[in-house]
C-alpha cells in the first residue's frame, strides 16, 4: 500500500509522535490530519473493496457516510513501550455505493492517547482498493500524492476542540516511506449507533451559563458528538462518567462561535453526561448532545433465562458489559482501556463470549497479538501470572474453534515462554526467582497489594498457574504432534506438582499457604517485587487454585472447596477470582451445592447498578471506587450456563460434546449455547423431562 501524510515542508512539527499512550501523557506532537479524494466514473460503481490502515487512528468516510474505523490495534504490554511494535495491521471492507462518484474523506489522529493505542512513531494513512463497475469491469484506486491533505487545527489536543480555528487549506498529500508493513487481519467493522439523550436539545440563553445532567439507560463505550447552533462564542465542558464523577471521568472542553457538527476521537465509558455550557454571545444557543456507541458487532447473544429474576439480571448485566468491552481489541473496561497485557481479563471474556455472542475471532486475534508480545520480549510479560494464563486461553479457544492453525502460529511463542519459566525454578523445584508474582487479585492484605505481592502472598498462586500452563502446553504439543515437548511438559508438571505439595502444603492444617517467608534476593527487588514478609499467610486464593488445577487429588480438592465455602479458610476474593472458584466447583462435581451460592455474590451489585458490571465486590482500599464497565468479573455469563447444562467439549470445534443438565435447585431454566452450526438449547423444568435441541453436525453424549 502507498502511505501518505501531510507535507513535511509545511507541517514540520506534525510528523513524528511517541510509540505508546503508556509513555508520558500528551507530552508529544499531537495532530489531526484530513485527507480527501474524489473519483468520477462514467458508469455506476456497484461495489468497492478496500484495504486500509492508519497511524494512530482514523475514520474513513465514503460519499458522506462513515464506512470504517481503524486500524485494529497491535496490542501491547506495560513493558517495552520505548520502542515501536514490530507489526501494524490493516483491515478491509466491501461497500456498494451504486454511484458514479466516490468521494473519500479520512480523519486521522496522530498520537496514541488511550493506553491501548500504539504508533510506529509517524503519522500516516494508506488505502487501496478495487472498484467494480456496473458492466463488471474493474479499476484500482490507491492513496497517492493526488489525494488532498490538510491539518485540522481545531483538534488542539486530546479532549480539547476549538471550533473557532478553521481547517488549513487543502494541499497535495505526500507519499511517505512504508515503515508499517501492515499485516492484513479480517475483523468486521465496529458497530456504531447514535443515542440522543434529549431530542429537543439544550437551549442556553445569551450571556448565561447553565449545567445539565443527562442519564443514559446503560453504560456504553461511546464517542461524544454535538450539534451546535450558535452565533457567537460558547464554551462547553462535557464530562463523561459512569455512575458518579470521579478520577476516571473524562472531560472534553469545546469552543464554538458558529453552527458546527463535532465528533470526538476518544472512546469513553458513558452512563451519564454532565454538560456545562457558557454562552458568551448575544443570541441563544442550542446544543444537541449525542453519544455514538461503538463495539464489536453483536447481532446475536445467546440467553440463559431462569426462574430466578435476580440471577437473570446478573446475566444480562454481564452480557452488556462484555459487549462494550469488545472493540477491535478486548478491553478490561472502556473506562481504563488497558493494553493487551491484562490476559486474566481477556481469558474470562473469551469464555463469556463462547457462551453468549459466540464469535471467537476477536479472542483468536488477541491470542496472536499476545504471542507477538512474547516474541518481542523473549517470552516475558509484565504480569507474570497473566503470561501463563495466555496458555490456558490458547488451549480453550482452540477447543471452542478447532483452529489448529492458531496453535501452530503460537508454538514458537509458547516455547519461549516455557523456556523463560524454567529459569525461575529454585533448588526446591518450585518457582523461586521470578521477576514478580503479579497478578493475584485486586485486594490489599495487611496494607500489602495483591496486584504485585511479595513472595509470601504470591508464590503459591504463581506456581499453581505454572502447573496449569504446563499441563495445557503438553496437550497443545500433543495436538501439534510434538511428542518430545509434550513429554517434557508432563514431566515438568509432575515434578512441580510433587514439589508444591512438599514445600507449599501445610500437612497439619491440610491446606496450602500463599508462599514461603524466605527473603527475596536484593537484585530482584523493585516496585513490582517488594521484599518478602516474615508472616506466613493461609488464605483462600492458593487453595481455590489448588482445586481448580487439580494439583491435589479429587478428595482433597473437594475438601478444600467445602472449607472455602464454609469460611473455614480465611480471606475474601474479588469477582475476578470467583471465576476460578466457580470452575473449581464445576470440575470437582460440586456444582449442585455451590454454583448458585457463589452467584449470589453478584446479585446486590447488579441491583445497585443494572447499567454495567462493577469491577469488584470489595473496595481494595477505602478511597478506591470501582468502575462499572469491567467484564473481567462477569464469569456467571459463562459459569452458570456451563453448570446448568453440564457442558463438556470432548472433541474440539463442537465435533463432539457431552451434556449432563441440572437445575442446581432452580425451578426452571432455558439455556442457549452458540456453536458454528447454530444454537444448542436445553430446556429444564422441575418435574419435567429435559428438552434438547442440538444441531445435527454435533455428536452429543447425554449424561
Amino acid at each position: 500500500m502507498n502511505w501518505i501524510w501531510l507535507d513535511d515542508k509545511i507541517y514540520r512539527n506534525e510528523q513524528n509522535t511517541h510509540y505508546s499512550g503508556l509513555l508520558p501523557q500528551f507530552n508529544y506532537n499531537y495532530a489531526v490530519a484530513e485527507f480527501r479524494k474524489s473519483y468520477v466514473f462514467n458508469k455506476i460503481a456497484e461495489s468497492v473493496s478496500l484495504v486500509f490502515s492508519g497511524d494512530t487512528a482514523f475514520e474513513l468516510y465514503l460519499n458522506g457516510e462513515i464506512i470504517a474505523t481503524g486500524p485494529s490495534p497491535v496490542g501491547g504490554d506495560f513493558l517495552g513501550n520505548e520502542k515501536p511494535r514490530s507489526k501494524h495491521y490493516s483491515n478491509a471492507i466491501t461497500v456498494h455505493p451504486h454511484s458514479k462518484t466516490l468521494d473519500f474523506y479520512v480523519r486521522v489522529k496522530m498520537g496514541p492517547v488511550g493506553i491501548y493505542e500504539y504508533s510506529k512513531g509517524h503519522g500516516g494513512f494508506a488505502l487501496e482498493g478495487t472498484v467494480t463497475l456496473e458492466d463488471n469491469s474493474t479499476t484500482s484506486i490507491s492513496t497517492d500524492s493526488t489525494w488532498l491533505a490538510r491539518k485540522n487545527g481545531a483538534y488542539t489536543k486530546p479532549y480539547e476542540y476549538d471550533g473557532r480555528i478553521s481547517p488549513d487549506d487543502w494541499t497535495n498529500a505526500t507519499e511517505i516511506t512504508d515503515i508499517w508493513n501492515a499485516e492484513f487481519v479480517f475483523l468486521p467493522q465496529l458497530e456504531r449507533n447514535v443515542i440522543i439523550p434529549v431530542d429537543d436539545g439544550l437551549t442556553v440563553k445569551a450571556k448565561t451559563t447553565e449545567e445539565f445532567t443527562l442519564e443514559l439507560d446503560k453504560i456504553y463505550a461511546a464517542i461524544l458528538c454535538l450539534s451546535v447552533k450558535a452565533k457567537g462564542d460558547i464554551r462547553i465542558e462535557v464530562t463523561a462518567y459512569e455512575t458518579e464523577i470521579d478520577s476516571r471521568s473524562k472531560t472534553e472542553i469545546l469552543y464554538f462561535n458558529q453552527d458546527c457538527e463535532y465528533t470526538g476521537l476518544q472512546v469513553h465509558s458513558i452512563g451519564a453526561l454532565k454538560i456545562r455550557i457558557t454562552n458568551e454571545s448575544d443570541a441563544d444557543a442550542v446544543i444537541i448532545p449525542k453519544v455514538i456507541t461503538v463495539n464489536y458487532p453483536a447481532p446475536f447473544c445467546a440467553k440463559t433465562v431462569t426462574s430466578d429474576d435476580d440471577l437473570n439480571l446478573v446475566l444480562d448485566v454481564c452480557a452488556h458489559t462484555l459487549k462494550i468491552c469488545r472493540q477491535h481489541i478486548h478491553l478490561d473496561s472502556p473506562c481504563h482501556y488497558e493494553p493487551l497485557a491484562c490476559t486474566g481479563d481477556y481469558y474470562i471474556e473469551s469464555l463469556m463470549t463462547a457462551f453468549s455472542y459466540g464469535d471467537m475471532r476477536l479472542a483468536e486475534f488477541d491470542i496472536i497479538r499476545t504471542a507477538e508480545l512474547l516474541r518481542s520480549n523473549d517470552g516475558r510479560m509484565f504480569h507474570t501470572t497473566y503470561s501463563l494464563i495466555w496458555v490456558l486461553m490458547l488451549y480453550d479457544i482452540y477447543m471452542f474453534t478447532g483452529n489448529t492453525e492458531l496453535l501452530e502460529k503460537c508454538k514458537d511463542a509458547l516455547i519461549m515462554l516455557l523456556d523463560r519459566f524454567k529459569t525461575y525454578i529454585g533448588e526446591n523445584n518450585i518457582i523461586e526467582y521470578p521477576p514478580d508474582y503479579m497478578f493475584v487479585d485486586w485486594l490489599y492484605i495487611d496494607k500489602i497489594t495483591l496486584h504485585h505481592p511479595p513472595k509470601a502472598l504470591g508464590q503459591t498462586c504463581l506456581n499453581m498457574f505454572y502447573f496449569g500452563a504446563l499441563e495445557k502446553a503438553a496437550e497443545i504439543f500433543d495436538i501439534l504432534g510434538d511428542t518430545d515437548r509434550s513429554d517434557e511438559c508432563r514431566t515438568n508438571a509432575e515434578e512441580l506438582k510433587k514439589a508444591v505439595n512438599e514445600v507449599l502444603f501445610d500437612k497439619d492444617r491440610q491446606m496450602y499457604f500463599e508462599g514461603l517467608t524466605t527473603a527475596t534476593p536484593e537484585h530482584l527487588l523493585r516496585h513490582e517485587m517488594p521484599q518478602n514478609t516474615t508472616k506466613k499467610y493461609y488464605r483462600k486464593h492458593a487453595n481455590i487454585l489448588a482445586a481448580y488445577f487439580g494439583i491435589c487429588d479429587r478428595e482433597m480438592s473437594r475438601n478444600l472447596i467445602h472449607r472455602i465455602m464454609n469460611d473455614e479458610i480465611e480471606g475474601i476474593y474479588q469477582a475476578y477470582f470467583a471465576h476460578y472458584l466457580m470452575e473449581a466447583v464445576y470440575r470437582n462435581g460440586l456444582r449442585d451445592e455451590y454454583t448458585l451460592q457463589i452467584a449470589e455474590m453478584w446479585k446486590s451489585h447488579a441491583k445497585d447498578c443494572p447499567k454495567g458490571l462493577t469491577e469488584g465486590f470489595y473496595p481494595p482500599e477505602p478511597t478506591y471506587s470501582f468502575d462499572h464497565s469491567h467484564a473481567w468479573g462477569g464469569t456467571p455469563l459463562y459459569s452458570v450456563p456451563l453448570a446448568l447444562t453440564g457442558f463438556k467439549m470432548i472433541k474440539a470445534g463442537f465435533e463432539e460434546i457431552s451434556l449432563s443438565p441440572s437445575l442446581l435447585g432452580l425451578e426452571k431454566a432455558d439455556i442457549q449455547i452458540p456453536t458454528p452450526y447454530g444454537n444448542i438449547t436445553v430446556s429444564l423444568e422441575k418435574g419435567k423431562e429435559t428438552v434438547y435441541n442440538i444441531p445435527e453436525q454435533i455428536k452429543c453424549k447425554r449424561g
